[in-house]
């Protein structure tokens, strides 16, 4: 019909300017009235397919409260899978529902649009601006184009291979300190916690060492430890952020987990601005060789010295300081953390990294751990399909479109369906820990750590493979909106994770009775069943040949 709010708009003001009278005035109701009526109906000649999903647990807010609460919500959302097909809806909060995607091709066309056809919600933009500020986890459209271009250099292949040393010596130091510890010990073993020595992406990231590694305390570290370290929401709490995602209003109450975001943000803006003071007065004064920049920001900085368009405002960088903290800083240590944790639960695991480490002989170069240690490979992406830092992702679409599927779908009113039409407001969702872990697309040991799978040609099944994204794996999302720090990621992963697994062994504290629970932090974060915090004790003795 070509309506469109402007036209209404347009026609209400018409009206109104040519009315002064009672009669006139009612005439506009009347026609305000017919035109909000006539968008409606045009709106609803294209509406979103009806599918089967799981029922309405709460009134007010659907099954949302029931996935937040969940202990494993991959297994929720598998078994809705399995039980309504790989393309299902599920009720929200007040009413609203929700797409739920797991079916290959239809992730590949929504990869595709995203970020133009799909993109973050009001709310969740709101949450990002507020907690992290306008950088490009927040951006969207062309405002997002703008910014990875500017921090495409930074996470170019030629950076990284400056960055690696960074990450050796920071792993060096973890191992020098761990020597100490255990020389101080007089045993040939003692009990560490692992998740407090992680902390290159600081070297790396900001030329600065936040001092972990020395035993001095880091207020970027206790900042996400606190949030992790927290009691569980209360009910209270859980009701006032679903309600927020249809009313906003409601993400400003001052609820304990608004407080501990806040603290956050104020934390890492502190930090930020010391950081980026202290890297401007080193540039001013000559300390950086600008021919060899090896911070992300610095590289950043540089590119904002040119007269380029791709230039980052002053708030753009600081936010992106505060993304390369949370996001940067948080994920990998939680992903090496993991990685221990398995090695630690299977020696024989452990050990054949161990061996193919030593076999190597000299400390891999950045060209080495792309190509060159295949164990130590499978391992690092294991854990990522095992463990991704993101359960789900959610968006709304912007315009109608209409999926495609692979496999057909049957609708609410018991329709077979080959595509799922979707309308412009409806909410999509992205299940990434499940599918990484679905038994309908990698098999019966898809729960199984098992790096072997990634090192034969059958390794990955077929349906796997029909995930397009990077390796199979949703881990780092997928297209426009890939993650940009992937290579940095796995990079320092592997470095990290070659220097301590050849210098030392890990067993569980408890042995085969140790139990791991997920406590959720700024990301859900492993922690050894009966200690505080986010704390995982691993027994740790040097390997000696």
């Amino acid at each position: 019909m070509g309506l469109d709010l402007y036209s209404v708009f347009l026609t209400v003001h018409g009206c109104l300017s040519r009315s002064t009278t009672l009669i006139g005035a009612a005439a506009a109701i009347a026609t305000i009235w017919a035109l909000r009526r006539a968008l409606r109906v045009a709106q609803r000649t294209f509406r979103t397919t009806r599918l089967r999903g799981p029922p309405r647990t709460n009134l007010a807010f659907g099954v949302s409260r029931q996935i937040i609460e969940s202990a494993d919500a991959a297994a929720l959302y598998e078994a809705w899978a399995g039980k309504y097909g790989a393309v299902y809806e599920v009720p929200t909060t007040l009413g609203g529902r929700k797409i739920m995607i797991s079916d290959p091709r239809a992730l590949t066309h929504y990869f595709s649009k995203e970020t133009w056809s799909y993109v973050l919600t009001s709310e969740t933009r709101l949450i990002i601006r507020r907690t992290l500020g306008p950088g490009i986890l927040w951006a969207q459209g062309e405002d997002y184009k703008r910014q990875r271009k500017s921090l495409a250099p930074a996470f170019s292949q030629a950076a990284i291979r400056k960055f690696t040393p960074i990450f050796y010596n920071s792993a060096h130091k973890a191992k020098v300190g761990w020597d100490a510890m255990i020389d101080a010990s007089g045993s040939d073993g003692i009990v560490i916690k692992v998740q407090n020595w992680l902390d290159s992406i600081g070297l790396a990231c900001f030329s600065h060492d936040f001092g972990s590694l020395d035993g001095k305390p880091a207020s970027v570290t206790a900042v996400f430890d606190m949030i992790a370290s927290s009691p569980k929401p209360s009910a209270v709490d859980i009701g006032f952020f679903l309600l927020s995602v249809v009313f906003p209003v409601f993400a400003y109450l001052p609820t304990t987990r608004t407080k501990l975001l806040h603290e956050m943000q104020q934390t890492m803006e502190d930090i930020s601005k010391e950081l980026l003071a202290r890297i401007k007065k080193e540039k001013e004064e000559g300390v950086h060789d600008e021919k060899e920049e090896r911070s992300i920001i610095g590289i950043l900085m540089k590119g904002n010295d040119s007269n380029s368009d791709l230039q980052s405002s002053p708030e753009e960088v600081l936010a992106q300081m505060k993304i390369l903290l949370a996001a940067g800083y948080e994920t990998t240590a939680v992903a090496i953390t993991w990685a221990l944790l398995e090695l630690a639960k299977d020696p024989d695991i452990q050990n054949k990294l161990r061996q193919e480490l030593l076999a190597f002989g000299e400390e891999p170069t950045y060209n080495h751990l792309q190509s060159s240690l295949p164990y130590l490979d499978a391992v690092v992406h294991e854990v990522l399909r095992v463990h991704p830092p993101v359960v789900d992702l959610i968006r709304v679409a912007v315009e109608n479109d209409i999926i495609p599927v692979s496999e057909s779908v049957i609708t609410k009113s018991g329709e077979v369906v080959d595509s799922v039409s979707v309308a412009r407001g409806t909410l999509i969702g992205i299940p990434i820990s499940s599918i990484n872990k679905s038994v309908s697309i990698w098999g019966p040991d898809a729960k199984v750590f098992r790096p072997e799978r990634w090192l034969t040609e059958d390794g990955i099944p077929k349906k796997a493979q029909d995930i397009k994204a990077y390796r199979h794996l949703l881990t780092f999302s997928d297209g426009p909106r890939t993650c940009i720090g992937k290579g940095f990621a796995l990079t320092e992963f592997k470095v990290v994770l070659s220097v301590l697994v050849r210098n030392f062994v890990f067993q569980l504290r408890d042995g085969s009775d140790t139990r791991v629970e997920v406590v959720q932090g700024l990301l859900p974060r492993p922690r050894i069943v009966g200690e505080q915090g986010v704390d995982v004790p691993l027994r740790v003795r040097r390997y000696e040949g």
